[in-house]
């Protein structure tokens, strides 16, 4: 209960729903027990009438019969006010369940956006998804029905057993003694359930991310002819998930047979038990059918306790893997939290920074002053640190030496979120998600209206494809935009970025999928957009930095050189090689 000690907040907040739902537990329970003591009657009724009627009195028959119509209708009326307290209980405490899964659900989807890029290169994606469904749903199986029927059990439990043995001592002693054989065989047998079901849930979640992958993967596949390799994969693997599922259902055949046998020996021993005390005239036939009630009624509760046991079990290894989760801190703090609206100078001073997890610099002594408005252009190979200068911009991870300036503002004293906004982005990796065009371009924008989205659109050289759509800006991308092209992907976040009008504009090599042709078609309109703008033109292309003010060439982490276009070209270095690489490819091209 360490670990689910965690829920204790949610239990203080809706206590009003538990406590309600409790009065409610007790009164249903209080009217469960009513038709036992009505049929006590009834059978008493008839068998002290009988006698009666045997001897002649023949008018007591009527008489008789309508007292067993008015403890029928008694019998009737408790079991719908029951039934109206059950379905009251579960308006209170399942309820309340639903909201705490609603609470902790969004309480580690928050968790999650604020911790850094490291955790989720350290966990996959499939385990931050079970956390928050899987495990959640298990967490509100322990809140819901688990302390419902807990609660049930405890006051069934305390009203009924001591009022067995108030009638007969003998009698509830017997009849009750294979109850907690059931509770053992049910706890074992539920436990082989759960383990059962966990390994076909990881069997079906493997077989699912395979199909996910497979079917995102579906252009390479069909190229490269691997799909009779792949059905051959998903057959195994659906083997395996066959396997599993057969042999749950083989424990699931086993677990009711053996629930019925121990519940039909208790009525056995409580006829039979019944029989001898009537005999020796301790009781009546009424007490017997009496106690068989109370044996049914029993029988669910007993039942239970195995159950709620391994929900606790179950819910109690969810938590404690949640926790893991919730304790995770980020380290990309401020303790300042300044808001400031800012100029947009851009000051990297001595930055060293390291991924940890390669061990590769992807920073040595950066060095470099950006002016409010002014532009700047870096270029180098594939894995030279041009993005590294990028997200470290954005403060996705902090460096381990030196300072990164805004306005002469640490960014490490800024409001992440504020800083952030002020910023227009345009990654490498572009993702776009399943919805609209129009809705694409309007991520992370606010009060921004169609003229704006056209606009974008149009600064992008992103109208000609929209105008060839069916439903212009209302088309549906499909998932991570599979229905466009790798350009159009990139000029959809280049307008996405735009139309937040930031102060900073960060282009990281976000024309490497378009042709020349619409490379300077966008380039000329971003100089429009670039006009009184900080930006930073991140690109493996000298078409695309040379319109920079100043131009750094990055390798491996450090600065080699530094100027602007022409100076660069007469430096007849690295930067210049470069370029007449490119004017050579273009021409063959």
């Amino acid at each position: 209960m360490k670990d689910l000690s965690y829920l204790n907040k949610y239990l203080k907040k809706y206590k009003y729903y538990y406590t309600v739902g409790g009065l409610f537990i007790l009164i249903s329970t209080v009217f469960a027990i009513v038709p036992a003591t009505l049929i006590r009657e009834v059978f008493n009724l008839i068998e002290n009438g009988y006698k009666e009627y045997s001897s002649g009195n023949i008018l007591l028959k009527k008489e008789i019969l309508k007292n067993v119509i008015f403890y029928s209708l008694a019998i009737i009326i408790a079991a719908l006010i029951r039934g109206m307290f059950m379905y009251l209980m579960r308006q209170t405490i399942i309820v309340a369940s639903r909201k705490i899964e609603y609470d902790l659900k969004n309480e580690i989807f928050y968790h999650y956006q604020t911790l850094p890029l490291k955790f989720y290169k350290k966990n996959n994606t499939g385990d931050l998804m079970n956390r928050i469904s899987e495990d959640v749903s298990k967490v509100r199986m322990y809140v819901g029905p688990a302390l419902m029927y807990g609660m049930n059990v405890t006051i069934l439990m305390l009203m009924v057993i001591p009022f067995m043995f108030y009638i007969n001592f003998n009698l509830a002693f017997y009849s009750l003694m294979p109850l907690p054989l059931l509770v053992i065989s049910i706890y074992l047998v539920q436990n082989i359930i759960n383990k059962k079901s966990e390994e076909i849930q990881e069997s079906l979640s493997d077989l699912s991310t395979y199909v996910q992958e497979s079917f995102s993967g579906i252009r390479i596949i069909k190229s490269f002819v691997r799909e009779i390799n792949f059905e051959n994969v998903f057959g195994k693997k659906s083997i395996d998930y066959k396997n599993k599922s057969i042999s749950l259902q083989f424990v699931l055949a086993l677990f009711f047979p053996v629930i019925m046998t121990l519940i039909g020996l208790s009525i056995i021993i409580t006829v039979y038990v019944g029989a001898l005390e009537v005999f020796e005239g301790n009781l009546s036939i009424g007490n017997i059918a009496e106690f068989l009630i109370y044996v049914y009624l029993l029988t669910w509760p007993v039942t239970a306790l195995g159950w709620i046991t391994s929900i606790i079990q179950r819910a109690s290894a969810s938590q404690k893997r949640i926790n893991e989760f919730l304790k995770e801190k980020s380290d990309i703090i401020s303790d300042d939290k300044k808001k400031i609206e800012f100029d947009g100078k851009i000051e990297f001073k001595n930055v060293f920074f390291k991924y940890q997890d390669t061990q590769i610099n992807g920073m040595e002594n950066i060095s470099f002053t950006i002016n409010p408005g002014d532009s700047l252009g870096i270029i180098g190979s594939t894995g030279s640190g041009k993005s590294t200068i990028a997200n470290s911009l954005l403060r996705l991870f902090d460096v381990d030496k030196g300072e990164i300036l805004i306005d002469d503002i640490n960014i490490k004293n800024l409001d992440i979120t504020h800083f952030r906004k002020q910023i227009g982005y345009v990654p490498q990796d572009v993702f776009l998600f399943s919805d609209t065009i129009e809705n694409n371009i309007l991520f992370g924008s606010e009060n921004k209206d169609f003229k704006s989205v056209e606009d974008a659109a149009i600064n992008a050289d992103l109208m000609r494809n929209i105008n060839s759509f069916p439903e212009k800006f209302n088309t549906k991308i499909g998932e991570r935009g599979i229905t466009l092209s790798g350009g159009q992907k990139q000029r959809v976040s280049i307008a996405r970025a735009i139309i937040k009008e930031p102060k900073v504009l960060i282009l990281d090599d976000c024309l490497s999928a378009v042709d020349t042709k619409t490379e300077n078609i966008i380039l000329e309109n971003l100089k429009k957009i670039m006009f009184e703008k900080t930006s930073i033109i991140i690109s493996h292309r000298i078409s695309s930095v040379k319109l920079a003010k100043k131009i750094i060439v990055i390798d491996s982490g450090k600065i080699i050189a530094k100027g602007d276009h022409k100076s660069l070209l007469k430096s007849k270095g690295v930067y210049h090689d470069l370029y007449h690489q490119q004017l050579e490819s273009e021409k063959y091209n």
